[in-house]
This record gives structure tokens, sequence and C-alpha cells, in this order.
């Protein structure tokens, strides 16, 4: 699986996580490039729309993404 299709525009990437570049290297690699389907925000893009992800949901945060998907669906 390539990167995700967000990740250059990313909101918490190019907000929240500016400051940090060490962490946010660490969570990209783990949830940006590669497999994003372990990826909360890319899970609520994918299903209900990329208008829906909350700019504080992070991606490692899936029992949100659920309740988000489940409460939009």
């Amino acid at each position: 699986m390539s990167d995700c299709p967000s990740l250059s525009t990313c909101p918490f990437f190019n907000d929240k996580m500016k400051d940090m570049p060490g962490t946010a290297s660490v969570i990209k690699r783990n949830y940006c490039q590669g497999d994003n389907s372990k990826c909360a925000r890319f899970l609520v893009a994918k299903a209900i729309g990329k208008e829906k992800v909350p700019l504080d949901l992070y991606p490692v945060n899936l029992d949100r993404a659920n309740k988000i998907i489940k409460e939009n669906s």
C-alpha cells in the first residue's frame, strides 16, 4: 500500500504536529506510510468523508473513529 492520499494536506500533521517533528515522523511511519488502514483519520475519511474528520482525532484513536462512523452512517 502507498502513502495516505491526504498525508501532504493532513491538518493533524500540518497544525497539531508541526512543532513535534520527531513524534510526527514516528506516527507518519506507523499510520500514514504503507498500511493506512490502522489510521483513525483515514478510516473516518474513507467511510463518511474528509469533512467529517475532527481536527483533534489522533491516528491511534480507533475507538473514537468507529463511534464517529457509526453516528454518521
